[in-house]
């Protein structure tokens, strides 16, 4: 099933022409659960992965010894999930309820706090015929891989999360790994993807408001205040979703590909490419959820009638506080190390 964006609330152009200038496009990927292949385009699917290429390891030793079983995490959330989904006496029975904390309880393994690398876990590959905003890699590569630590602290300042993005060219695959190694525990379930197809959609997009010119930001944050003045006036109904240029007209939620970032939980800083020092576009966001509270307005018209608890974050990945991860790459020269920032 495609996913489909509703169309904007307002027209945000026929209100502030001057920012056609500024208009971008993102590729919403709308993960959903399902059983991708190897050859398609997913988040936490099987990864087109060459037989006797090493794969990513995490070599932070320190640390992996004890946390959740990934295979626990998944019969967790199939147990509760299926609870919830009964029609009659939703949610948790007692017995369910006692398998469900047998299956949260962190486990110590000797066997895997040895010196041993950590493999990484695959969060998500995108093909380049799949997915319009997604640009060309170095020497031609059409095939983008996401892989990250399942422990926290593990990146290279020792504070920050690890993770690695590996550029290939799909044709040059040939016999796909069919099963890669897998952590024995991880620190957290959400670090663990359910596997998910995509539906990519091509979308208009534009900049976080603190980083368009300062007249026009400064007109686009006088009418965001006229609107919430103007609810709070007005009936009840448009006092709890009043639209914004935030949440409802300029960056949508979610996984995507290309477009703009947000900085809601941060003042803009600069990202530029700490090789060349150009300023770096950004690459893919990872979202906690595809559409919150404050940004129902993006849900897709196929899942209107859903309820946001049950279908907002389809792939049970969330970063920090249910916050996004925004991954950067550099416009010159591809092969330059990513840079990211979590909002």
């Amino acid at each position: 099933m495609t996913r489909t964006t509703p169309p904007r609330p307002l027209d945000v152009e026929a209100l502030f022409p001057e920012l056609a200038a500024h208009r971008g496009t993102t590729t919403r990927l709308h993960p959903r659960p399902g059983s991708p292949e190897p050859s398609a385009s997913s988040v936490g699917g099987p990864m087109s992965w060459p037989v006797g290429e090493q794969w990513p390891v995490c070599g932070e030793a320190p640390g992996h010894g004890r946390g959740r079983c990934p295979a626990d995490i998944h019969d967790y959330r199939r147990i509760l999930d299926a609870a919830w989904a009964r029609e009659q006496s939703p949610g948790p029975t007692e017995a369910e309820r006692e398998l469900l904390v047998a299956l949260h309880v962190e486990r110590r393994l000797p066997e895997a706090a040895g010196a041993d690398p950590l493999p990484m876990i695959g969060l998500a590959q995108l093909y380049r015929r799949d997915v319009p905003d997604l640009p060309k890699g170095p020497e031609d590569c059409d095939l983008l891989q996401v892989f990250w630590c399942p422990f926290d602290a593990h990146g290279p300042s020792r504070y920050d999360l690890n993770l690695l993005l590996r550029w290939r060219r799909s044709w040059e695959v040939g016999e796909v790994l069919a099963v890669p190694p897998q952590p024995l525990v991880v620190g957290s379930d959400r670090f663990v993807p359910e596997p998910c197809v995509l539906h990519p959609e091509r979308v208009a997009s534009y900049p976080f408001a603190g980083l368009l010119p300062e007249g026009l930001r400064d007109r686009l944050d006088v009418w965001d205040e006229a609107r919430a003045e103007q609810a709070e006036q007005s009936s009840e109904e448009m006092a709890a979703d009043p639209v914004g240029y935030q949440y409802d007209l300029s960056i949508p939620p979610g996984w995507r590909v290309g477009g703009f970032a947000s900085w809601h939980a941060t003042d803009p800083y600069p990202m530029d490419c700490q090789t060349c020092r150009t300023p770096m576009h950004l690459l893919l966001t990872i979202d906690s959820s595809e559409w919150d509270g404050g940004s129902g307005s993006w849900k897709p018209l196929e899942d209107r009638d859903l309820p946001a608890h049950r279908s907002a974050t389809p792939t049970k990945v969330t970063v920090g506080r249910s916050g996004e991860l925004n991954v950067f790459a550099c416009p010159t020269d591809p092969d330059h190390p990513h840079r990211w920032s979590v909002q």
